[in-house]
C-alpha cells in the first residue's frame, strides 16, 4: 500500500540526509589525505631544520628553541626596502588581527629576520617594526649568522651595488614561512596571498 505523504517525505528526507552525510564524510577524508600528502612533501624539503643564533631588538640571543610551543610566521626582509617589505608586513599584520579576532585560537608569533645586517642593527629594527603589529619580533646578527639562517630556509639574498650615496637594495625571496609548535615547517606564502587567505590557511593548519 502507498505510504501517506508525510511518511514519504520523511523517508525522502532521511535518504537525502544519509547521502549528504556520506558525501561530507568522503570529502573530509579526501581533504585529510591531501593535507597529509602536502605535509609529507613539505617535510621532505627539510626547510628550517637545525638551530640558529640571532639577537632580538633588546640584545637577547634567540635560538629556534625559544619559539617551540608557539605558531610562528617568519619573514625575511630589510628596513631599507622601498615597497615590497612594508606591503608584506602590513599584510601579515592584518592576518594576525584576523586570527586574534577568532576566540580559541592559539597566538601566533610574527618574526622579522633581516637580510641586511650591515644596516639593520637592533635600533633600526625597533624603529622599523613599531609601525606594524606590536608583537613583531625583529632578529639580526652577523652577516654569517644571517646567511646561515637564510640558507636553512633556502631564501635567496643578493645585495646590489651601492649608489653614489652608498645606498643599495637587497634582492631576496618574498616568502613567509609558517612553523608549528614543534618547530616544523608547515607552509609558505608568497606575495600573491591576501591577508584573509593567509589567516584562513593558518587556521586550517591549527
Amino acid at each position: 500500500p502507498q505510504l501517506p505523504l508525510r511518511h514519504r517525505l520523511a523517508v525522502t528526507a532521511a535518504v537525502t540526509f544519509t547521502v549528504a552525510a556520506g558525501w561530507l564524510y568522503l570529502r573530509h577524508q579526501k581533504e585529510q589525505q591531501q593535507q597529509q600528502r602536502h605535509l609529507r612533501h613539505l617535510r621532505s624539503l627539510s626547510l628550517g631544520q637545525g638551530d640558529f643564533q640571532l639577537q632580538d631588538t633588546s640584545g637577547r640571543t634567540r635560538s629556534k628553541a625559544d619559539f617551540l610551543g608557539s605558531w610562528v610566521l617568519l619573514y625575511f626582509g630589510f628596513t631599507h626596502c622601498p615597497d615590497v617589505c612594508p606591503e608584506q608586513l602590513e599584510r601579515l599584520s592584518r592576518a594576525l588581527e584576523l586570527l586574534e579576532a577568532q576566540p580559541g585560537l592559539p597566538p601566533v608569533q610574527p618574526v622579522f629576520v633581516t637580510v641586511d645586517p650591515q644596516r639593520d642593527d637592533m635600533a633600526a629594527l625597533r624603529r622599523y617594526l613599531r609601525d606594524f603589529h606590536p608583537r613583531f619580533l625583529g632578529l639580526t646578527g652577523s652577516p654569517g649568522q644571517v646567511r646561515e639562517v637564510a640558507a636553512r630556509f633556502r631564501v635567496y639574498v643578493s645585495a646590489g651595488p651601492p649608489d653614489s650615496d652608498g645606498d643599495y637594495v637587497v634582492d631576496h625571496s618574498v616568502l613567509t614561512f609558517l612553523l608549528d609548535p614543534d618547530g616544523m615547517f608547515r607552509d609558505c606564502y608568497g606575495s600573491a596571498r591576501t591577508a584573509e587567505e593567509l589567516a584562513r590557511s593558518v587556521r586550517g593548519h591549527m
